[in-house]
Parts: C-alpha cells; sequence; structure tokens
C-alpha cells in the first residue's frame, strides 16, 4: 500500500512539498521579488537625466549645480555597494535588503516633493546609499537561491535589469518628463518598491552560513570605513565632476586625487591586517575572479562608454529629441535581452557557455565598427541593426561573466565576493563614461584645428562619400560658391567645422571601443570549462 506522503490522490492542494520541490516553486518567486529592487535602483541612475532641464527649471539653478542631483546619487552608491557584503554578514541579508527597499522608496517620495535643490541633493544622496545594497544583495541571493547548473540562467535573469535599464531610463524618464511631470520620475518607485518589500518580506530567506554570522560578534573596522569613503567617494566626484573643470588644471581635482589615492592605499592595507575587514580583498588573489572582474571591466567601459555615445550622436548631431532618440536606442534593449535569453537556455542545459563570450565581444566589436561609419545623413532605420547587435553582444557576455566571477568563490564568502565585484564594476562604469567623455572633446578640438586649417571664407567641406576629395580627408566633398558677406561666410564656415569635428570625433571613439572589444575576443580562453551553468567557473 502507498504511503500518505506518495499517494497522489492524498497529496492534495494542503500537502506539503519536499524541500527540493519547495525551492524550485519559490525560485522564480524569489528572483522576481529580488529583481524588482535591482531594476529600480540601477534606473534612478538615467531615468532623472532627461528631466534635469525641467529640475533646473523648478530650483532656479544652474546647469553646473543641477548635475549635482546625479552626483550626489554616484557618489553615494559607490561608497555603500562594498559595504553590503559586511553589512549583510552583521546584520542579515534579508534584514538589510529590506530596510534598503524601505528608505529607497521613501525618499524617492521625498525626491518627488522637494522644493530646493539643497533637499533634492540630500534626499538624492540618501537615496542612492539605501539603493546601493540591491545590487550585490540581488546577485548573492540569486547565486544562492539556485542550483549551479542553473546560476548562468539566474545572471541572465539578473543582467537584464542591470543593463536593460540603463537604456530604457532615458526614454522612460522623457516620456514620463513631457506627459507627466518630472517629479512622477520619482513617485512611480513608490508602488513598485512596497511590491518588491512584501515580495522579499514572503520569499527571501537568509542562509544558514549568514545566520551564524549574525551570531558572532564583530569588531567594526570604522578606519576601514573612513578610508573607503573617503577612497572612492573622492574618485567618484573626480571622475563625474573632473571634466568640467578641465581636470588637472583644477587645483581641487589634484587635492582629490592626493587624497583618493592614498586612502585607497590605507584602505588595502588595513583591510589585509585587519581581523574582520569590511573589504575580504583576499578574494583577488583567486585568479578565475581577476580574470572574470578584468573581462567585466573591459565590457562595462564599452557599454557604459555607448549608452553615453548613442543619446549624444542622435540629439546633437542628428538633432533628434530626447523622445526620438530613446527610441533609436531601444533596440539596443532587445537585443541585450535576446542575448541573455539564449544564454539561460544554454546554460541550463548544460552547455559550455564559454565560447559565447568570445562570440559576445566579437559581435559588440562588429556592432561598435559598423557605428564608425555612420554619417550626417544616416537615416534611424540605418541604426537599427549596429544597435541590436551591441546589446546582443553585452547581453551574452555579461551573465556567463557575472556567473563565473561568483562561482569560483565559497557560498560562505559569495555576500563579499558580489560586494567587490559590483564595486569595480561601478568604478568601471564611471572610468568608462568619463574617458569616453574626455576623449570625445579631444579628438573633437583636434579634428577641428585640422579641419580648419583647410577652409577659407569662399571654400567650404561637408561630409560626404562622392565629389572631389581634399587631401588627407577623402570623405569629404568640396563645395565651392560666392559668399556675398563674409561674416555669414565666416559663420558658416564655423558651423560646418564644427559638426564635421564632432562626427569624426565619434567615429574615432566608436572605432576605440571597438579595437577594445575585439582585443578581448580570445580572453573567453582564460575561463573554466563548465558542464553546467556556472558560466565559465567552477567551484
Amino acid at each position: 500500500m502507498a504511503s500518505a506522503a506518495s499517494s497522489p490522490q492524498r497529496a492534495g492542494a494542503g500537502a506539503r512539498l519536499s524541500p527540493v520541490e519547495a525551492s524550485a516553486s519559490r525560485k522564480w518567486l524569489i528572483a522576481i521579488a529580488v529583481m524588482i529592487g535591482a531594476t529600480l535602483e540601477v534606473l534612478d541612475t538615467s531615468i532623472v537625466n532627461v528631466s534635469l532641464p525641467h529640475m533646473q527649471g523648478s530650483f532656479s539653478a544652474s546647469r553646473d549645480e543641477i548635475t549635482w542631483v546625479l552626483t550626489s546619487y554616484i557618489v553615494a552608491n559607490g561608497i555603500m555597494i562594498p559595504l553590503t557584503g559586511w553589512i549583510s554578514a552583521r546584520f542579515g541579508r534579508k534584514r538589510y535588503f529590506l530596510l534598503s527597499v524601505a528608505v529607497f522608496v521613501f525618499f524617492s517620495g521625498l525626491c518627488g516633493a522637494a522644493q530646493t535643490l539643497m533637499q533634492m541633493v540630500v534626499f538624492r544622496l540618501v537615496q542612492g546609499a539605501a539603493g546601493a545594497a540591491m545590487i550585490p544583495s540581488s546577485q548573492a541571493i540569486l547565486m544562492e537561491t539556485f542550483p549551479p547548473e542553473e546560476q548562468g540562467l539566474a545572471m541572465s535573469v539578473w543582467g537584464m535589469g542591470l543593463l536593460t535599464s540603463p537604456m530604457l531610463g532615458p526614454t522612460l524618464g522623457g516620456w514620463i518628463t513631457y506627459n507627466w511631470s518630472w517629479r512622477w520620475n520619482f513617485y512611480i518607485n513608490l508602488p513598485i518598491g512596497i511590491f518588491a518589500a512584501i515580495m522579499v518580506l514572503m520569499f527571501v530567506q537568509d542562509p544558514e552560513h549568514i545566520r551564524r554570522s549574525q551570531a558572532k560578534a564583530r569588531r567594526i573596522d570604522y578606519l576601514g570605513i573612513v578610508y573607503l569613503a573617503l577612497g572612492l567617494g573622492l574618485l567618484q566626484i573626480v571622475l563625474d565632476r573632473g571634466q568640467r573643470s578641465d581636470w588637472f588644471a583644477a587645483w581641487w581635482v589634484c587635492i582629490f586625487v592626493a587624497i583618493a589615492v592614498t586612502a585607497i592605499i590605507l584602505l588595502v592595507l588595513r583591510e589585509l591586517t585587519f581581523p574582520e575587514p569590511i573589504l575580504d580583498l583576499r578574494i583577488m588573489t583567486i585568479p578565475l575572479f581577476d580574470v572574470s572582474v578584468t573581462m567585466v571591466l573591459a565590457m562595462i567601459m564599452v557599454v557604459f562608454g555607448l549608452n553615453l555615445l548613442n543619446p549624444l550622436f542622435f540629439q546633437e548631431l542628428l538633432g533628434y529629441s530626447p523622445w526620438k532618440s530613446g527610441l533609436a536606442v531601444l533596440p539596443r534593449g532587445f537585443g541585450t535581452l535576446a542575448g541573455m535569453f539564449i544564454v539561460g537556455q544554454l546554460s541550463r542545459r548544460a552547455f559550455d557557455t564559454r565560447w559565447m563570450v568570445g562570440l559576445g565581444f566579437a559581435i559588440l566589436a562588429c556592432a561598435l565598427w559598423w557605428m564608425s561609419t555612420w554619417t550626417l545623413q544616416v537615416a534611424m532605420s540605418n541604426t537599427f541593426w549596429p544597435m541590436v547587435l551591441s546589446g546582443f553582444g553585452s547581453g551574452v557576455i555579461f551573465p556567463t561573466m557575472s556567473a563565473a566571477t561568483l562561482a569560483c568563490v565559497e557560498r560562505e564568502r559569495i555576500g563579499y565576493a558580489a560586494s567587490l565585484y559590483n564595486m569595480m564594476r561601478n568604478t568601471g562604469s564611471a572610468i568608462g563614461i568619463s574617458l569616453v567623455t574626455n576623449l570625445l572633446n579631444t579628438r573633437e578640438q583636434l579634428h577641428q584645428a585640422y579641419l580648419g586649417q583647410h577652409f577659407t571664407t569662399f571654400r567650404a567641406w561637408t561630409l560626404d562619400q562622392s565629389g572631389p576629395t581634399m587631401p588627407g580627408a577623402p570623405q569629404f566633398k568640396l563645395i565651392q560658391g560666392l559668399i556675398d558677406n563674409q561674416r555669414q561666410g565666416l559663420g558658416l564656415m564655423y558651423e560646418i567645422v564644427q559638426q564635421q569635428a564632432s562626427l569624426l570625433a565619434y567615429n574615432d571613439i566608436y572605432r576605440m571601443l571597438a579595437v577594445v572589444a575585439a582585443l578581448f575576443t580570445p580572453a573567453f580562453l582564460l575561463l573554466r570549462k563548465t558542464t553546467g551553468g556556472a558560466g565559465g567557473g567552477g567551484h
């Protein structure tokens, strides 16, 4: 006679599932719970970009002053991300995640209601500090919730929110701003965040090693926290605002860099000798972790540089509105989702996904080189496939490498590894944006000086693929014509030179990013062969 536990007739709605079955039925609910919060946090780094001119008018602020709305969020984020593993081990990951969501949602409401610029900057500072925990915590929770053979799939789900949110942010933010108000870019966080908190409360549980860690008496590394805040905080400010002050030509940049470098050196020395460090830097002694992080950093710098370049190209050179620019960028999101979906399906079927990383870098390099051929006459339809392919390439790389980075670390150290990984990812994105911004200005000035030498009042060159050519610039077609008004001619000449110089600068940087992606194409051979979804890593 069959037992009651195994009898199909008696296994009804009230029957208890086995631990394995319970885990399988809950893991996607857990994934949804943590991904909502993580997506909101990343979305808030870009959704307000389009709203800055409107906020500038509301607060009667200058262009430089209003950018502190972005800088304050980024700086707080950068300081708190590496602390997430240590705080979670001390107070509990679920408790810290819930507190982060609650504070993030509350201060989102305050940001929407802010009446002065000072209020907005302070509220954004707290909002960024609270939201920082959601990224590494969600990654660690997913890696512990899903079995090794499905970790690649888990990182695909995680990456969908992390990579697509910065692309969709300007589009969504532009639509909300022009149809409602910039304040609703913050208010929409309230119902979504409350739903995320309820989901986390119901389904997420701390693993046993976190509960054991909470029971231990821990010393607080106050000095390490000070070094971390000074080093990463000042570095983020320099990377975000240094361009506006011409970098080291400004005294404050020199001082901030000196303090940041000193603080980071002291932080490393402190964390390697303190018995209970806030950063587990010994994870960096794992070769596979270092290789994986290096590859992710290269991809992040390229992708976030692209996130900056594409909207600027469409708006400044092609004259698109923010809404139309957002629509032009949107295919990248579709490509990213497609790439992650394919990797997730392959990894859950026990395919070795290492080669997908090489394929992703190769596709990304081809897409970037394609973008470097765009002209001022490029149609929006002709930008579709380069955008899709660039998204597909990054979508293929990111989940595989994210899983590989954490799969080589013991289960008890995943939280610390996720914090360290995301600290470097966050810094890499800031470096990528800063580097691209600096290169864009430098290359534009270089081309402007070169082209200016070949212009006269009665002669101008415009970009084309046919017609007589100018020596050293085969892309230019000669336009001859008498200009009656000399002042008008000089103005027209300057406008043409500036436009063409900007275009050539964009083309140069697209090619540079393509070369970087191409150089990392064979790096997948350094990863460990996988037999499941660990994404290139292994235990």
